[in-house]
């Protein structure tokens, strides 16, 4: 294959630095000199530390935080967000507590300038869906389970057609029941949609079972390790392979401490 037949790389991160300019921090960097390559279709597991940049890195990647460096977007430099990356938070309350899920889910539409009320529905209802509560559609938040909202939270990132899907931590406060169901859920989803995600955990488990590639960081923002992930989807713990990455990523985050 030439070089003009390769695909470019979706998201470029050269360089980046971040310190937090306050008289609580040292000089030390929360990140410090990291570059990264992500390719259309990844799911990139990010391991590390409380502490490590880790949110910070995808709050830079999201543009939400001013950094040193630059980062890339099909060739192209960001400097402010937009819908082409969309972050998924670890809190339950990012929907708007007033609106039903349907709503939630038009809102961000409607200011992206689809003005058409029947359209914005239509494309809501198609995700809500694919969430498989499409039934919830004229509930309201409080009404929803932890998971249901969270479900609620991907539809209304997918419903934008993001190019990144930015997830920091989104099953950390839920029951293991609930955390393996939506897993499976967000890997179909992936497949289907062929989408690129980016996505924070303290899990290991989680990342060996999401992730094609798995990145870990360490103290200072620092990139511990970025590979491939050898183990074919769905990964599950019963997988030949499965422990020995287990063990290979424990220790390497107790070295990271």
């Amino acid at each position: 294959m030439t070089t003009d037949d390769q695909k470019r790389p979706l998201l470029e991160v050269r360089h980046i630095s971040k310190h937090y300019d306050n008289q609580l921090t040292t000089d030390a960097p929360i990140i410090g000199d990291l570059s990264l390559v992500v390719n259309d279709q990844d799911f990139l597991c990010i391991l590390g530390p409380s502490g490590c940049g880790k949110t910070t890195l995808l709050r830079c990647i999201a543009s939400f935080e001013n950094y040193q460096g630059e980062i890339l977007v099909d060739g192209q430099v960001v400097s402010k967000p937009g819908s082409d990356r969309i972050v998924v938070f670890q809190d339950f309350n990012q929907l708007f507590p007033w609106k039903t899920v349907a709503r939630n889910v038009q809102d961000p539409l409607k200011r992206r300038g689809i003005k058409d009320k029947q359209e914005r529905e239509r494309i809501a209802d198609t995700y809500l869906e694919k969430v498989g509560l499409l039934d919830y559609r004229d509930y309201y938040p409080h009404q929803l389970s932890g998971g249901m909202k969270q479900r609620v939270a991907i539809a209304k990132a997918l419903a934008l057609h993001p190019r990144i899907v930015l997830m920091d931590e989104p099953f950390a406060s839920l029951d293991a029941m609930t955390r393996k169901s939506i897993q499976a859920e967000l890997l179909q989803i992936k497949e289907k949609e062929e989408m690129t995600v980016i996505f924070i955990t303290h899990n290991i488990q989680e990342a060996i079972m999401l992730g094609n590639r798995i990145m870990v960081m360490g103290r200072g923002g620092n990139v511990l390790e970025d590979m491939e992930n050898p183990l074919p989807k769905p990964a599950t713990p019963a997988c030949e392979g499965f422990s020995a990455l287990w063990d290979h990523f424990t220790q390497l985050l107790d070295q990271s401490q």
